[in-house]
């Protein structure tokens, strides 16, 4: 029954201009934009717009799935944004996981944000990305505390509210906009006994809830998983055991930003004298902001630098590594790989991976701890172990934050479509009614009135893929995934003026699977070649203006290619990508001739470079 009142209230929010509540007012309401976060896990970046005024909360990325070929990030669409950047009038920052800042840097390309708050560790990192990108200088970044509170343009107030999360220096925040407070939680969990000792302000909640909240938006990443999160704290007897029985070197792989597991590594380095050597610059770098933040509290003897590393007795060593996802270019994956310049595994080796994969990253993850087994390690992981605890608040923690805020509408965040659908669910066991609820997809715009909430429809969203050279534009990725999946032929042929073939053509096959002998499918290719340019060459000759006859060689190249494609689709029954090169022969002879010796083309639709 619960599941399908859910259902019928996103059909009818969703649909466009639809209203939720009567007693809507005649004036805009204050919209709600996500542009990432949504049926998803990462690119986290939401907008809060009224009139003229833009503000951003958050600007994270995505990583990669096994079919975006070379690609190392995924960015939020943020067209948007663009074509209202002179609305922007500055961004918050709840904490600094990637996929809640990782987007920042490159959104600064191309958005003036004149404005950014966030927590020190967060914009410390932020600093870190912003000055590599070579944008440091144009970037305004204020530091907040907690009950610290901010104004963005003439219609935001923000007031940034301690919470616990698997990051240290993490916030909760409430904005105060016309029509009433929004409470963003941010990533979140109750957690009751913080390594750190700072603890979530639950009475900040309290007191919002009792002023009254217009709509709460809340994490729903654990919304699936019964009871309470644990506490961070419960993952160190297990740790500590495994520490005193390790008979050799240990390793630890976690994710770089986990500042409390760090610092809990680092206590039982110290407890079992130990060395800690630290291997990756992002883990580097967090250790060393957390320190100077006093996040991190331990002496710097506990550290040996890598280069030290074979003075240390096995049994006296702990090494502190990234990689806990599986991540091809990350400390542990090369170690598995035997890549590594420096550390090899031995027999005797523990290797405890202090993380679960997020999802998507499971194969790389298993296939990673294999290859680390067949080396000789004892290699500990998975749920059962103790060694994982997660930083997102279970259905237990949900209740809790929707007792204490006592919004009167709320929206699921920051999760796959089933975890928002029993988000919501566990909102109406609290009292919320389905109609004062949406499940919203990236893009959808949400608009907010003191009586109403309503999805009024929709922006450009999706996603913007990057790699090492920048952006990469659609028709770049289906290229890739063609030559990933049925390969490349290239074909060369060099045709006169007068019409000749002047030899054979030159047929190169790469990943190309052929149902027959290859020869006998290059004999077919090279026959099609000659058949047009035959039978069709007084197609492409045309008279200019002069009155003199000219040949039209790009209507004979693309008329060739296109007859290619056909035939290798029909011949292989698949999709290579086909490049045909066209050469004249009198043009080759001059090489200062404007007309370059070589017309070349890469078909751009789907259809033909899949033919």
């Amino acid at each position: 029954m619960e599941a399908t009142k859910i259902v019928s209230v996103r059909k009818k929010v969703i649909t466009k201009d639809t209203k939720v509540s009567a007693n809507n007012n005649n004036g805009p309401g204050l919209k709600i934009i996500p542009l990432g976060g949504l049926h998803e896990i990462g690119k986290n970046t939401c907008v809060f717009e009224y009139e003229d005024e833009i503000m951003l909360l958050d600007a994270g990325l995505g990583f990669p799935s096994d079919d975006m070929h070379g690609i190392n990030i995924v960015l939020p669409n943020i067209a948007y944004l663009k074509e209202n950047r002179h609305k922007i009038k500055g961004m918050i920052v709840t904490h600094g996981h990637e996929d809640h800042i990782g987007g920042i840097a490159y959104h600064l390309r191309e958005l003036d944000i004149p404005v950014i708050y966030g927590p020190r560790l967060a914009l410390a990192l932020l600093g870190d990305k912003l000055e590599e990108a070579g944008l440091l200088q144009h970037a305004n970044l204020k530091t907040v505390l907690p009950r610290d509170t901010v104004s963005i343009g003439q219609f935001f107030k923000v007031e940034f509210i301690r919470n616990t999360h698997s990051m240290a220096d993490s916030f909760t925040v409430a904005v105060t906009t016309p029509f009433g407070v929004v409470i963003h939680t941010g990533d979140f969990k109750f957690d009751y006994t913080p390594v750190d000792g700072e603890y979530y302000d639950l009475a900040k909640l309290a007191e919002y809830g009792e002023k009254g909240v217009l709509c709460l938006m809340s994490d729903s990443t654990n919304a699936e998983v019964p009871g309470h999160t644990a506490s961070e704290a419960s993952v160190y007897p297990s740790l500590d055991r495994i520490f005193s029985q390790a008979p050799g070197r240990i390793m630890v792989t976690t994710f770089a930003s986990s500042v409390h597991r760090l610092n809990i590594v680092l206590q039982l380095a110290l407890k079992h004298g130990r060395k800690v050597v630290v291997v990756g610059r992002s883990m580097l770098n967090v250790i060393a902001h957390a320190r100077n933040l006093g996040y991190i509290k331990c002496p710097d003897e506990v550290f040996e630098p890598m280069k030290n590393m074979r003075r240390l007795p096995d049994d006296k060593m702990v090494i502190l590594t990234t990689g806990s996802q599986g991540e091809p270019l990350a400390a542990m994956t090369r170690i598995s790989n035997k890549e590594h310049r420096d550390i090899r595994v031995k027999q005797g080796d523990t290797i405890i991976f202090s993380a679960n994969p997020i999802p998507g990253n499971t194969i790389g993850v298993v296939n990673c701890i294999d290859r680390l087994m067949i080396q000789g390690a004892n290699v500990i992981y998975g749920r059962d172990k103790g060694i994982h605890v997660s930083g997102h608040g279970a259905q237990e923690d949900h209740k809790l934050m929707i007792a204490l805020t006592k919004p009167k509408f709320f929206i699921p965040v920051h999760g796959e479509h089933r975890m928002l659908v029993q988000h919501s669910k566990i909102a109406q066991s609290q009292g919320i009614p389905a109609e004062n609820m949406v499940i919203i997809d990236n893009g959808d715009v949400i608009e907010l009135t003191e009586n109403s909430i309503q999805v009024t429809g929709k922006v450009a969203s999706g996603i913007e893929l990057v790699d090492r050279a920048g952006v990469v534009h659609e028709h770049v990725m289906k290229e890739r995934q063609q030559l990933a999946e049925d390969g490349v032929i290239t074909i060369v042929a060099t045709v006169s003026s007068e019409g000749k073939l002047m030899t054979e053509p030159e047929i190169n096959l790469r990943g190309v699977v052929t149902k027959v002998e290859r020869s006998l499918f290059e004999k077919i290719m090279t026959k099609e070649v000659e058949r047009i340019v035959e039978v069709r060459w007084n197609d492409f000759l045309e008279t200019n203006q002069n009155g003199e006859t000219e040949i039209n060689w790009t209507n004979l190249r693309l008329e060739i290619e296109s007859s290619l494609q056909r035939l290798a689709r029909r011949e292989l029954q698949s999709y290579p990508l086909v490049i045909f090169l066209l050469q004249n022969i009198e043009e080759a002879s001059d090489s200062s001739s404007p007309a370059n010796t070589i017309s070349r083309r890469r078909r751009r639709s789907t259809a033909s470079v899949a033919s």
